[in-house]
């Protein structure tokens, strides 16, 4: 059974600052796995960045991965790296990491996921979901999820991201998501933590979902 955690927490801010602050509220709220994910930076900065990042998340014992940018996650010894697009091989990315550390990618198709499993990559963000990405990338319906995961079969955790409100949870993991990666619903209240940690879990979907209204 992988250990992977359930809830990933993607940066967001305006400045490398406000993302470091975002992830230190992350990290106090209880989740477990955070992204660094800053575009359009210098190397330097991206590195002063995630070296400030490696060490909040040090603080509370939380897992850190970086967007993309996989020679930064080896030098400051972050738990992995997340890959945004296949224009790099995961198995190129893999030669230029610590043998511990873990690659997760995101897909957006079935050939996207069998490509992925091919390389034995440790995770998939399958998506969008929901709602067209902002690059424009197709969004994938509750239903098409159900039939990608019956296609795909695999125990290599695939978890969704994209357009997710609360009450959404329930019904993408009854069919057989392994987690969500989500970054507005957080930064605008990280007071929902541990009802998405809840409705993450094990329990029935009826419960959830009485649950969640409670949380509303």
């Amino acid at each position: 059974m992988s250990t992977l955690p359930k809830l990933h927490y993607i940066s967001q801010g305006n400045s490398p600052e406000a993302h470091l602050s975002n992830i230190k509220e992350a990290c106090i709220a209880g989740v477990e796995l955070v992204e660094l994910r800053l575009g359009n930076l210098d190397e330097l900065t991206l590195l002063h960045t995630a070296e400030q990042a490696r060490a909040i998340t040090g603080m509370y014992q939380t897992r850190l991965v970086i967007g993309d940018a996989y020679s930064v996650a080896k030098t400051v010894k972050a738990d992995g790296v997340l890959l945004s697009s296949l224009e790099v091989s995961p198995l190129i990315v893999r030669e230029n990491l610590h043998g511990w550390q873990s690659i997760g990618v995101v897909a957006n198709t079935l050939e996207d996921c069998k490509f992925l499993l091919d390389t034995n990559v440790d995770y998939i963000r399958l998506g969008p979901y929901g709602i067209e990405h902002q690059d424009g990338t197709s969004a994938i319906r509750l239903k098409d999820y159900e039939t990608l995961l019956q296609a795909i079969d695999t125990e290599t955790p695939i978890l969704t991201f994209g357009n997710i409100q609360l009450e959404d949870v329930p019904f993408l993991m009854d069919i057989g998501l392994y987690g969500i990666a989500v970054s507005d619903m957080l930064t605008k209240d990280f007071k929902k933590v541990p009802m998405l940690q809840k409705l993450l879990g094990g329990a029935s979907t009826q419960e959830q979902a009485w649950n969640a209204n409670d949380w509303v």
